[in-house]
């Protein structure tokens, strides 16, 4: 396993001491930044792909549109996911979450790209192609050495959302030895509505050199937004 800087990735700045907690395949999964030209790839499959009651489908027809969530469910579905690491047109240490689900008709999209806010002294997520929801994240270590990273205040262009229009996201990862896989659950959930969307499976990594595979257009967002 090759030896990664972890000085500036953006999660390492956000747990401070406890990202030496982090099983060691974590802390090299998400210990890199624009400077150290890693990108992280993962393939596998999703268990179980899984959405709330009918109230649910308007709200998430729209966010497809948007690669921000999606109605169709399924069972061992393909999966991807591409972290890629750059600086955005705003000099901002960025990392892509890009995750595709290969679906029996169609594939889907969930995308999102996150920063370090020294101003909010935590992780911003950008959700969708054009990064018009932002996100604090608070994220943490588990007793078993997994990440979890669960959503806080939402802001939609220049306005905070208030928290009963918006859903709260619940991820958990960690890295299974006896396996050899990273496993994952997510979960949106809304305060009165209960549940609306989710997923769990597991995937294996590879990495890659981004200076002789530079990051996909495709992986980055149609527009930046500014504001933290």
């Amino acid at each position: 396993m090759s030896v990664v800087r972890v000085s500036d990735s953006i999660f390492a700045r956000a747990l401070g001491a406890d990202f030496d907690r982090l099983h060691p395949r974590l802390r090299r999964r998400f210990g890199f930044a624009a400077a150290d030209g890693i990108a992280c790839i993962g393939s596998g499959s999703m268990e179980r792909i899984w959405r709330g009651r009918a109230f649910t489908l308007p709200f998430l027809h729209v966010g497809s549109a948007r690669h921000i969530l999606f109605p169709e469910t399924g069972h061992d579905v393909p999966f991807t996911i591409e972290n890629w690491a750059y600086r955005d047109r705003y000099g901002r240490d960025t990392m892509t979450f890009v995750r595709t689900f290969e679906l029996a008709r169609r594939r889907r999209r969930f995308d999102a790209t996150m920063i370090y806010s020294p101003l909010r002294r935590g992780i911003v997520d950008y959700l969708g192609t054009h990064q018009h929801l932002a996100v604090d994240l608070n994220v943490s270590v588990d007793a078993r050495g997994g990440l979890r990273i669960r959503s806080g205040a939402q802001r939609f262009l220049r306005t905070r959302w208030p928290e009963y229009l918006t859903g709260v996201a619940d991820l958990r990862e960690w890295y299974d030895d006896a396996s050899e896989r990273f496993r994952i659950q997510v979960a949106v959930t809304h305060p009165r509505f209960g549940p609306l969307f989710g997923y769990s499976g597991s995937f294996v990594t590879s990495y890659v050199d981004t200076g002789t595979t530079p990051v996909p257009a495709c992986a980055k967002p149609v527009r930046e937004n500014p504001r933290e």
